[in-house]
């Protein structure tokens, strides 16, 4: 079964649901394609047919980040209260959640891949969240970034905005594997059906056990995040010179000491 909406694709099958971001060729994660993903996560996360959950991005890029346009003044608020759904129903589902990640996997989009249980990565893939650059700090990146990666790595990632290639995100434990890009959609059908083969209430309570051994009040903590860059970060003026300075395509001159 297959569901078409504006933004993704949503197709069940032999007990997987894939989720494909479908706005090539960035997939860039705006508002209305973020009510999209939101919705069809929502619909999976109730499904008990579905034992395993993929996410993937057509064309050249998983997704090259969050539409900079949506963090302005005007629309930030709307964008960080969906990304905090989106991260929750990540976060929360049930079942094991599978990132197939090529291309760019940047900013809001490497986001994704973080709240993913599992990543699988193509050759030649980039990850990195380069919002410094643009003004501003991504929340659900500095929540779960350095319980992957570690304290040091994660702070020098969000600090600089470096961008790191797959082998490199191998080795610091963003991805579980790196495979051809040719082969990425076959190694995603093959862990989905070793995943579907197993029985699917043992699995989603093994999730939920490990989950546990893992517990901190994420969701708590990410709200405190978000009000630091609502009520700090989107009241310096530099904030609002990066993001348009990233839009007009020109140096940004920063102003704050």
């Amino acid at each position: 079964m297959v569901t078409t909406y504006e933004g993704l694709r949503l197709e069940k099958r032999d007990g997987a649901a894939w989720i494909t971001l479908a706005k090539p060729p960035l997939n860039v994660l705006d508002i209305p394609l973020l009510k999209e993903i939101c919705q069809a996560l929502e619909e999976v996360a109730l499904d008990r047919g579905v034992k395993v959950v993929v996410l993937a991005g057509e064309g050249k890029a998983f997704s090259a980040g969050a539409d900079i346009r949506d963090h302005l003044p005007e629309k930030y608020e709307e964008m960080v209260d969906l990304f905090h759904r989106m991260t929750q129903l990540l976060l929360e589902m049930p079942q094991p959640t599978l990132a197939l990640a090529q291309g760019h996997v940047l900013g809001g989009g490497c986001e994704v891949v973080l709240a993913c249980d599992m990543v699988i990565a193509a050759e030649g893939s980039r990850f990195g969240q380069p919002e410094i650059k643009a003004g501003v700090f991504p929340p659900v990146a500095a929540l779960l970034l350095a319980r992957i990666v570690g304290r040091r790595k994660a702070l020098e990632l969000l600090i600089t905005g470096d961008v790191v290639d797959a082998q490199e995100a191998l080795r610091l434990g963003l991805v579980n594997r790196v495979v051809p890009l040719d082969k990425l959609a076959e190694a995603g059908a093959e862990m989905a059906r070793k995943l579907t083969a197993l029985s699917g209430p043992v699995v989603r309570i093994t999730k939920r056990a490990h989950n546990r051994s893992l517990e901190e009040d994420l969701l708590q903590t990410l709200t405190a995040l978000e009000d630091i860059y609502r009520r700090e970060l989107m009241a310096t003026e530099d904030a609002k010179e990066g993001l348009r300075a990233f839009l007009e395509k020109r140096a940004p001159a920063w102003r704050e000491r």
